[in-house]
């Protein structure tokens, strides 16, 4: 493919792209960036890791915090 077809190709779905609402422009931003950070070795290890705390929430076994006094106390641990 010549690099002139394919900047076409790149300005035509860049056009479509921002045509959309605002919500799809942002699931489309975020698949696009997911897919230039895929490193199956991570990606296995944080599916892991969520799996590992949604199962610690389920049983039971961990704190929730609503978000303003998780940011609190981060700020007070950081300041």
């Amino acid at each position: 493919m010549s690099k002139k077809v394919m900047t076409t190709n790149v300005e035509e779905l860049e056009a479509e792209a921002l045509c959309l609402p605002a919500a799809q422009r942002a699931h489309l931003v975020e698949k696009l960036i997911a897919s230039l950070d895929s490193e199956p070795d991570i990606e296995a290890a944080w599916a892991d890791e969520v799996e590992r705390r949604h199962a610690e929430i389920e049983a039971g076994t961990v704190e929730l915090l609503p978000g303003a006094e998780t940011m609190a106390r981060l700020r007070a641990e950081f300041q």
